[in-house]
């Protein structure tokens, strides 16, 4: 059972009030007591009063009781271990509070996004509390959770760079506390909800659910990267010549046809503008009635109008002499019209007036024209993202995506609402540069590191990722796991991973030798997740952590002539004769820190 230490507190300081007044009416008899008893009555009240804000009462839990006794560990799963060159990234199965606590040794100030998602706390069967569901009927649902989130946030904020982002996904259960919470814990950086549609709606109480959340928790001057719904499309500095937001009445001097060559594709000319025809009078009806003629064109040539998508009359972003003048530099661009519900053969695109400044002032260059119209290539050009939209409703953040793609990698659906892979990519392109690392310790079916990959893969990033999950129902072997493997496999990615299990030493009720002993053996490992790298089977990679194990590989020539860095323990001492052996064969040597087990100094 988990311990209600807020209670417990309270119920400490009542007894103490209690024994002071006991002591105050038996010893004192004078103009004061009367006083003293009343203040502490009032202190009693204020004691046991429900407090306004984010108070909650906090909880102890198991893991707790055992970090007090207990120093956490990695051990590799060596025949786990996923060789396919590229990237090392790492997988670690534990409690995510001990994984947290380990990753403060090799991380702390490293992590450049952290992703979760928590248990939502629906007062279903999402979260697992001391090995027991939280359902709706426990009085302490939401302190429960907000204490398990913040023992696990505290430790998260240390470990994000003074510009990392951390995102977590919610439900409205709790979206309320978390953004308190967040606010708290992350006094001085935005807070900042999006709202997600993530279905088509669940019915509840009434209401029907459309959404989940993303909380995002950036520095005040956080800049997003483009997204590839919101800017940033790396084909799109050309952008559609309709204004929707205007029509022929209010603006006719932009109601005019562009005439298109049938077989080029190239713009000839422009008609005249419905104000041009008014002023010529050979329109002399109302604004609202003009209709434009798809026949009016010069000969083998179609007659493009200002129409929308679904075929409703508007007007050109530019007046004709503007876009004949942009037409001759190339910064009009013309695509033959797919089936649409309007009559345009063609569709016409500009360029927006930044842009432009950018290639005028040689900012941005130009790798070369297109043979129709002279249109000019801006090659790779990515247009500036917008900012992050607080609104998001693109059908691929469905849930049923997440689901679909769960069901293609497994051939079942092992793994109830994962988060589909184009969520969390657009998560990491707005906030991450191209070489970050990426943590979640909520990893759960793996679509965290699915999605690095799968970036890595397309835009050519070098991002590395750090999964950490539980492995109730062996779903960190069998789902989290199993998932890099098959994406690894079928995709190629050039990517590999390691696999680590969380392990304990008890701190007590041992020698202290052996204690230091068995933490000097797992040194390793944090070696490995802190650089990224993998000493097995690596020759050009060694690590050292005593002076018997130094005498050891300087005296064992075949390993030693192929080494080209070398991990040295920092209480091993080199002596002179090593140093200079070192030095001439151009061992590069870096001297691991002393906090990975501070423990060990006894």
């Amino acid at each position: 059972m988990s311990t209600n230490i807020s209670k417990h507190k309270r119920d400490d300081l009542v007894n103490k009030i209690k024994a002071i007044r006991s002591y105050i009416a038996s010893s004192y008899q004078d103009e004061n007591t009367g006083n003293l008893l009343t203040y502490l009555s009032e202190l009693e009240k204020e004691i046991k009063a429900k407090k306004y804000g984010l108070v909650f009462e906090e909880h102890r839990e198991r893991i707790d009781k055992l970090l007090d006794t207990h120093t956490p560990l990695l051990t590799e799963e060596r025949n786990l271990f996923i060789d396919n060159g590229g990237l090392l990234n790492f997988l670690i199965e534990g409690d995510n509070l001990a994984t947290l606590q380990l990753l403060t040794k090799t991380h702390r100030g490293k992590i450049d996004l952290i992703y979760i998602d928590p248990p939502y706390n629906m007062g279903k069967d999402d979260f697992v509390y001391d090995d027991n569901f939280v359902d709706k009927e426990d009085g302490f649902r939401h302190s429960k959770w907000l204490s398990f989130m913040e023992r696990r946030l505290t430790i998260a904020r240390n470990l994000l760079t003074p510009n990392g982002v951390l995102v977590i996904s919610i439900g409205y259960h709790e979206l309320n506390n978390l953004i308190l919470l967040c606010e708290n814990l992350f006094f001085g950086k935005q807070v900042v909800t999006v709202t997600v549609q993530t279905s088509g709606g669940k019915p509840s109480g009434g209401f029907n659910y459309l959404q989940e959340y993303l909380v995002f928790v950036t520095p005040q001057d956080f800049k997003a990267m483009p997204t590839s719904f919101a800017g940033g499309n790396t084909n799109a500095p050309f952008h559609g010549m309709n204004l929707a937001t205007f029509d022929q009445t209010q603006r006719p001097n932009q109601a005019y046809p562009i005439y298109i060559n049938k077989e080029t594709g190239q713009v000839v000319g422009c008609g005249l503008s419905l104000t041009d025809r008014v002023r010529n009078g050979s329109y002399t009806g109302e604004l609202r009635d003009f209709k434009f003629d798809y026949e009016e064109a010069p000969e083998g040539c179609v007659a493009v109008w200002p129409v929308s998508n679904k075929g409703i009359p508007c007007i050109w972003r530019l007046i004709a002499s503007r876009l004949m003048r942009d037409l001759a530099k190339g910064y009009i661009k013309v695509i033959k019209q797919k089936a649409s519900r309007n009559k345009n053969q063609y569709a016409i695109q500009f360029l927006a007036a930044g842009i432009i400044s950018k290639i005028e002032s040689g900012e941005v260059s130009v790798a070369g024209r297109e043979t129709s119209n002279q249109t000019i290539i801006l090659g790779d050009y990515k247009s500036e993202g917008v900012g992050i939209p607080t609104i998001w409703t693109e059908k691929v953040f469905y849930t049923a995506k997440g689901s679909s793609q769960i069901l293609s990698i497994f051939g079942n659906k092992k793994f109830t609402y994962p988060k589909p892979m184009e969520l969390i990519q657009e998560v990491i392109r707005a906030c991450c540069a191209s070489d970050s690392t990426i943590l979640d310790f909520f990893a759960g079916s793996g679509t965290t590191g699915h999605s690095v990959m799968g970036l890595n893969e397309e835009g050519g990033t070098g991002h590395r990722f750090i999964l950490c999950t539980n492995n109730e129902n062996n779903i960190c072997r069998d789902i989290t796991y199993e998932r890099m493997k098959r994406v690894i496999d079928k995709e190629g990615y050039a990517a590999s991973l390691k696999y680590y299990k969380v392990d304990f030493v008890p701190i007590s009720e041992r020698m202290y030798y052996e204690y230091a002993d068995e933490l000097l053996r797992h040194v390793r490992e944090l070696v490995e997740l802190e650089n990224g790298i993998n000493f097995t089977g690596n020759a050009e990679l060694a690590i050292v952590l005593t002076d018997e194990e130094l005498d050891g590989f300087t005296r064992n020539i075949n390993v030693f002539k192929k080494c080209r860095k070398l991990y040295l323990g920092h209480d091993v001492l080199l002596s002179g004769e090593q140093e200079a052996l070192l030095k001439e064969q151009h061992i590069q040597v870096n001297i691991i820190p002393d906090y990975y087990y501070k423990e060990l100094e006894g």
